[in-house]
């Protein structure tokens, strides 16, 4: 950050502001403290009968690799409202969300990554802009070596260990990489 976004000033320092424990961002001219946080990534796994849903990405990063359906959050959003956003625009599959699945950290990239589990409705589909093909896949059949993201990879994993054990709770993983 080269200026303030509250007052326009160039002033800024790095310190660890007062009753904080992390340097921070501080404008010298207005005080204000700026903050940086993790992006939040929501996004669904899409389940139709025995067959996952995913997308070959037509933008980078790993523009040609599959993926579930996900995006930032935007704001104003709930990250359920978010997840189905992303699966529309991307898939324009309207899903029903059954629950939360995973959390997927990311700490050396400031992501946090959310799926649900979804339900497809029907097995129609529509490339959005940001996506090359869409397939739907029984688990022997998942291109795992061409998986875009490690996260996706996680939480399919995740769901066809646990697909036939009525689990309920949420997988956490993550990635140091």
């Amino acid at each position: 950050m080269n200026f303030c976004s509250h007052c326009g000033s160039s002033q800024l320092i790095m310190t660890v502001p007062a009753g904080d424990n992390r340097p921070r961002q501080v404008c010298m001219n207005c005080h204000t403290i700026h903050y940086s946080n993790p992006k939040m990534v929501v996004g669904c796994l899409p389940v139709f009968e025995d067959r996952i849903l995913l997308c070959k990405r037509a933008i980078e990063p790993r523009s040609g690799y599959w993926n579930l359906p996900a995006g930032y959050l935007e704001n104003g959003e709930t990250v359920q409202d978010g997840a189905k956003r992303e699966t529309l625009e991307e898939a324009g599959v309207e899903v029903e969300i059954v629950r939360m699945h995973c959390v997927y950290n990311i700490p050396r990239i400031n992501q946090v990554y959310l799926f649900f589990l979804a339900h497809m409705s029907s097995p129609h589909w529509e490339a959005g802009e940001e996506t090359l093909d869409i397939g739907l896949y029984k688990p022997e059949d998942i291109p795992f070596a061409d998986m875009a993201f490690p996260s996706s990879t996680f939480a399919i994993k995740q769901y066809l260990a646990h697909q036939n054990q009525n689990f309920e709770g949420v997988h956490m993983g993550g990635w140091e990489g």
